[in-house]
């Protein structure tokens, strides 16, 4: 049997900014509920090291890390729902998103931290051999591909973080880069450059990959400067190129930038409708960490409470 479930502060989606502002939410009395969204944790839930957000002297586990962020929200007061919404009206108040279970969720006010999903690369090759050489994710299946020879795709620091970790267990890991330098901090391209395990292919794009009837084998690459192609052998690769944001949902009524973030006021939460906010990956197309996301989520309650009292 179907529910209405009512509140002042409706959290869509789960991670560092959901949780944050369900815990902000409930410690001011707005008894907020939160749907997880189909990925509960969000994407620190398949990271392993965490070593840059701030209270640890030592690295931490990302899903303890996220398992520790509900726990305290549900300890504060937050009602946290495993449900995965399926459509939001923000056409008026209190805005309504129906779930999957067939429950609908009322807010006075909505916060948005639905994050951002792993990019594709978008060529046909890569849709044969998915699960079968190709991955977007090293802290899920690096371990299938012990000793083996790899390629990662990418220049930036989540590039950079899977090269570094796909190292524990493959014998070799080359990074496929489309420019001359990384984006990655410059922490980050220290390491890989004094990590014998890994190289790196400048000015390369992947053009096609390759493989039979056991999965991939290789990649075709060609070179952005001169056009040449070639081949290299490999039993795996992994696409770290950015991340789409998860805006599906309110595409059509919240306003987007030319990347697909949604766009808040400037130094706000606030979106183009008063009264939803959005906090996190899904609105963060510049910094996009757990310890920024964060403060997205503090602020979003924080927005979301003010609104409500002048509401009055």
């Amino acid at each position: 049997m179907t529910e209405t479930h009512k509140t002042k502060v409706l959290i869509i989606g789960s991670g560092p900014a959901g949780y944050t502002a369900a815990i902000y939410a409930a410690r001011a009395n707005l008894e907020p509920i939160l749907v997880t969204g189909m990925d509960q944790g969000g994407q620190l839930m398949i990271t392993t090291d965490v070593e840059n957000y701030p209270g640890f002297a030592k690295p931490v586990q990302g899903p303890w890390l996220m398992e520790q962020m509900r726990l305290q929200a549900e300890h504060v007061g937050a009602r946290i729902i495993n449900d995965y919404v399926i459509d939001i009206d923000v056409s008026e108040r209190p805005f309504k998103a129906k779930g999957d279970s067939g429950d609908v969720y009322s807010g006075e006010t909505l916060i948005i931290s639905t994050g951002a999903k792993a990019r594709w690369l978008g060529i046909p090759s890569e849709e044969t051999y998915k699960g079968r050489g190709v991955s977007a994710c090293a802290t899920c299946d690096g371990f299938f591909f012990r000793d083996k020879d790899v390629a990662i795709i990418g220049g930036g620091n989540s590039a950079v973080e899977e090269a570094l970790f796909l190292t524990n267990f493959c014998n070799s890991v080359t990074m496929i880069h489309r420019r001359d330098e990384l984006r990655a901090e410059k922490i980050m391209q220290k390491r890989i450059f004094e990590n014998g395990k890994i190289n790196v292919l400048w000015n390369k794009t992947v053009e096609e990959i390759l493989g039979d009837n056991s999965g991939m084998t290789g990649l075709k690459l060609k070179d952005t400067q001169s056009g040449e192609i070639s081949t290299i052998d490999k039993d795996g690769v992994f696409v770290a190129i950015g991340h789409k944001p998860e805006t599906d949902l309110v595409k059509d009524v919240l306003d987007i930038d030319k990347e697909g973030y949604l766009v808040t006021a400037p130094d706000s939460t606030a979106t183009n409708i008063p009264g939803v906010f959005a906090a996190g990956d899904v609105a963060d197309n510049k910094y996009r960490q757990a310890v920024t996301a964060a403060a997205m989520g503090c602020m979003a309650a924080l927005e979301a409470d003010r609104f409500l009292s002048i509401q009055k």
